[in-house]
């Protein structure tokens, strides 16, 4: 999607009462064990067999035992693949740390858990962003799932997947089904945080040849409901519908601490949209309806490539969390969909923050330069350049985090009085950072993401960007900046009293 100018397995043989019935146990008990039937199993029994099924957190089928993410690792380039604990299980986490430990790791990899191998892959350039994706930091989004330490996909600007040579997807008219579980609190406006299907050219090609999950604050067709509050929407290619032809102030978002995000498109006729809390309860229908009567929509055109992070032309600008998602072969029932939510909730995701201390003040220092995060000349008039200086033990390199929200933080220097800023809230590449006097918006707002082995990137909350040391410059003096995740250590930070 790119944004408006100008800016196996096998189906268990089992009854569908058998798997209605374990799902409601599973839910009633929240057992930490791995379930004996996963979302694929349930929408197999419903008549719509998963055709893609990805996640970092878990097996998506009751026997599942294979691989379900690679990770490549920063000093050696060697890879590993992490897999289950047990059959139909969670994540073995442990595997991951013992890799990474003493380095770091991108997730290069997200397996397909079905026989198709629609395996996802680190997105090439499009026509929106011509220059090749970044994989996502695979220690970035620690998570609880049934009990086990689980990692999901924490989408920063520049990161995306992508499979344009898929099996069995959807193509044309054909209908399909779509659910993911993500975030309600790590979201932007930008375009375009999308799991589903897509073009295979990596290119805009027109009205209806996507048909794929939205979540975010962009609000594409006037007017929007809430506005602050991330939506699940479809992307259609050429826009992102809340329903009907675009606007519907009935779909009001969800902004919970984990999402469960719903859309399903026949092809030729209706597509719905649904919301729930991943955490608890049932899913809301935010619109079920006709599909847009503009030109192209009605009947669909879709192409059946795959696509994680992006839109169909590698808009790489949104932000976002993934931790399971799948696509189907046909129109899943309401009935269906009801149990796949059961089941997730059952899941038990669950996330803390415990770093940093909101009122702790830190210095921050490069990996890569050794430097420290630094006002200049000790400034503290708005507009204060920050740069980063060798140690002078003074306040100008000290910064007070504290927390306004779900790991969004305001970074104040102790002796300005100022917040950490992103120069007019730039979206481009290498936009400056300053000083300036709380604003209160997303622009100087930060979020700390873990790397491993103690050090962090921080994320700013406009653009998705992180802060970067300009050109990996290792003299006094060098300018702090952001730019896009690039899996390296000019972009990493660690904090000390």
């Amino acid at each position: 999607m790119r944004l408006k100018s100008p800016s196996w397995r096998k189906a268990l043989a089992v009854g569908a009462a058998t798997v209605l019935a374990a799902v409601a146990f599973f839910a009633a008990t929240g057992t930490a064990s791995a379930a004996g039937t996963g979302p694929c199993d349930i929408y197999a029994s419903g008549g719509t067999p998963c055709v893609a099924a990805h996640s970092t957190t878990r097996a998506l089928f009751g026997a599942y035992s294979g691989s379900l993410y690679q990770v490549k690792r920063w000093s050696d380039s060697a890879t590993t693949n992490i897999g289950v604990l047990s059959a139909g299980g969670y994540a073995n986490a442990a595997t991951q740390d013992s890799f990474c430990s003493g380095t770091y790791c991108t997730i290069v990899k997200i397996y397909d858990q079905t026989t198709r191998h629609n395996d996802l892959t680190i997105a090439p350039g499009g026509g929106a962003n011509p220059t090749a994706d970044q994989g996502s930091n695979a220690a970035a989004l620690p998570v609880t799932a049934g009990g086990h330490k689980v990692y999901g996909v924490y989408i920063s600007a520049g990161n995306g997947y992508r499979n344009n040579a898929t099996n069995g997807i959807a193509t044309g008219s054909s209908p399909e089904g779509l659910y993911m579980v993500t975030e309600g609190t790590h979201v932007n406006n930008r375009c375009c945080f999308d799991y589903g299907n897509a073009e295979t050219s990596n290119n805009d090609t027109g009205n209806g040849d996507m048909d794929a999950i939205y979540f975010g604050t962009l609000c594409w067709f006037t007017p929007c409901a809430n506005t602050s509050t991330p939506k699940v929407m479809a992307d259609l290619e050429n826009g992102l519908f809340a329903g009907g032809n675009g606007s519907n102030t009935a779909n009001t978002g969800r902004n919970s601490a984990f999402v469960t995000a719903v859309v399903k498109n026949n092809g030729t006729s209706t597509y719905a949209i649904k919301d729930g809390n991943a955490q608890s309860g049932s899913l809301a229908t935010r619109y079920n309806g006709a599909l847009p009567t503009q030109s192209g929509y009605n009947p669909m055109t879709k192409q059946g490539a795959i696509i994680l992070g992006i839109g169909g032309d590698n808009s790489n600008g949104s932000v976002g969390s993934f931790f399971e998602g799948v696509m189907t072969s046909g129109y899943p029932t309401d009935a269906t969909e009801n149990s796949v939510q059961a089941n997730i909730v059952a899941v038990g995701y669950s996330k803390s923050v415990t770093f940093p201390v909101s009122g702790s003040t830190y210095r921050l220092t490069n990996l890569q330069s050794g430097k420290l995060l630094d006002a200049v000349n000790c400034g503290t008039a708005d507009g204060t350049a920050i740069d980063q200086w060798q140690n002078l033990s003074n306040s100008c390199q000290q910064w007070k985090f504290t927390n306004v929200g779900a790991n969004k933080w305001t970074i104040t220097n102790a002796n300005a009085n100022k917040v950490l800023d992103a120069v007019n809230c730039g979206l481009a590449l290498g936009t400056a950072v300053d000083l300036w006097s709380s604003l209160g918006n997303l622009c100087q707002q930060w979020a700390v993401i873990p790397a491993g082995n103690g050090r962090y990137e921080l994320v700013v909350e406009n653009s998705g960007m992180v802060l970067d040391n300009q050109n990996c410059g290792t003299a006094n003096g060098t300018k702090a900046q952001l730019w896009m995740w690039l899996n390296n250590t000019c972009q990493l930070w660690s904090f000390s009293s």
